[in-house]
């Protein structure tokens, strides 16, 4: 855990959030501010940076987290959805803390961005 880490805090529960999904692997809850009818955040319970920064051993984990998002979004009954990970500033990434962002609820346009 980082002690200063947004979502590290959301893990260990000294913030609150709007939980959807909780297992011993991650915590999914509600991005406050939606870009998508359904828009939540999967942050795994282990602090990790970003994807870049995930290392040898992550990878079980990973696909997990994965695994995770697609029970997730069964249970939120989203037929169609977007999985996202920014990594870098100029990405997008705004917590230093891996997370999926899951999208749906209505048409996401191509190219993102």
């Amino acid at each position: 855990m980082s002690e200063n880490c947004i979502f590290c805090k959301i893990v260990s529960g000294q913030v609150k959030s709007q939980n959807v999904h909780e297992d011993d692997d991650c915590v999914a809850f509600k991005d406050l501010n939606p870009q998508a009818p359904t828009h939540l955040l999967v942050v795994p319970k282990k602090h990790i940076p970003s994807l870049a920064a995930a290392v040898s051993g992550d990878e079980a984990l990973l696909g997990r987290l994965q695994g995770a998002i697609r029970a997730i979004a069964k249970s939120q009954k989203l037929d169609s959805y977007r999985v996202v990970t920014n990594i870098g500033r100029m990405a997008g990434q705004s917590v230093d803390h891996l997370h999926y962002h899951v999208l749906g609820g209505r048409r996401l346009g191509w190219p993102p961005g």
